[in-house]
């Protein structure tokens, strides 16, 4: 008899994996229920991502209306998967089937990380609504549960202070589109404890993201490198050295980016944008933070983009590029 042990392969290589969408999925029994705080273009996108990989998901929006709206869009984002031939209508109806909307915080108990991702139009009404919305996370959910945040100018330590358990809070950064960006920001706050950076990036990777951990700084790499960067492309846009169009394409075509600079901030929101610039310029008051005219002008215009219909350029009601805007 050979004393040669024979290589055990383990057991999980034969087990049976339900992988909806992202067949790179990883099931982890820690993540089951996830809930997210504010659905807009990019919590739609992490919705849809977490739903398609089989994970139940509870939005939580501000009215019932709204709730409806997100579910009428996440619908509509499906159906253009189905028409690129992307999914089936049964794997539809399944990632439906795994969201609810709600607007009582008390429906995210029992989630396992809660990620907040709202829109504010300024830094102060920012930091102060998102302080409430993470005490009211606090109030409804487990001691366990990790509280995250998807904004990039504002630090987790200063959204967390005011917690009982600020050791579970950390920021939690998905580039859109979240559900095709291989890349995710992740920042440790002050209180951050290191069991709950461990699990989150054992989350993210879940979706087959690259974890970039970064140093707690507002705007961290994606938002210092991605708004100066729509800030000067309205500064040649405004010296009259390119059109609109020409200044995408070059980006497109020349550098390979999927979207030019202003295709990029008709996605992201124009408000954002400029909310992003400000930020970043009173925290480092650098004049290449400071948001270009342009802009300033667009948004006080209520032409903030795809959610308004128009921006730099005109959209249809399901977000289909129309024409140019003078």
């Amino acid at each position: 008899m050979s004393d040669k042990k024979e290589a055990v392969e383990p057991i999980q290589n034969y087990a049976l994996k339900i992988t909806p969408k992202n067949k790179n999925f990883i099931p982890n029994d820690n993540f089951s229920k996830i809930g997210i705080v504010g659905c807009g273009i990019l919590g739609q996108e992490i919705t849809r991502m977490v739903s398609s990989s089989g994970l139940e998901v509870v939005f939580l929006e501000i009215s019932n209306n709204r709730i409806e709206q997100v579910i009428n869009e996440i619908s509509r984002d499906l159906d253009r998967m189905i028409g690129r031939w992307g999914m089936t209508k049964s794997e539809k109806r399944a990632i439906l089937s795994r969201i609810t909307g709600t607007t009582d915080y008390t429906n995210l108990k029992g989630a396992d990380i809660v990620i907040e991702s709202v829109k504010s139009r300024t830094r102060e009404s920012s930091v102060d609504l998102r302080k409430r919305i993470f005490k009211s996370i606090e109030d409804h959910v487990g001691p366990e549960t990790i509280i995250a945040t998807n904004s990039t100018t504002l630090v987790i330590t200063e959204l967390s202070s005011e917690l009982e358990r600020p050791e579970r809070c950390v920021s939690l950064h998905f580039l859109s589109p979240a559900d095709q960006s291989q890349v995710v920001e992740v920042a440790r706050g002050l209180y951050t404890s290191e069991d709950t950076y461990q699990r989150v990036i054992k989350f993210a990777r879940m979706f087959n993201k690259k974890v970039v951990p970064v140093i707690e700084s507002p705007g961290v790499i994606s938002t210092r490198l991605i708004a100066p960067l729509i800030n000067e492309a309205c500064e040649i846009l405004m010296e009259g050295v390119g059109s609109m169009e020409d200044i995408d394409a070059t980006m497109r075509l020349g550098f390979g980016f999927p979207l030019g600079p202003f295709e990029i901030a008709d996605k992201i929101g124009l408000d954002t944008v400029v909310r992003w610039l400000e930020n970043m310029y009173k925290e480092y008051g650098d004049l290449k933070y400071k948001a270009s005219p342009l802009l300033k002008k667009k948004v006080r215009a209520n032409q903030l983009g795809k959610d308004t219909g128009r921006g730099f350029y005109s959209y249809d009601e399901v977000g289909n590029k129309n024409k140019n805007l003078d």
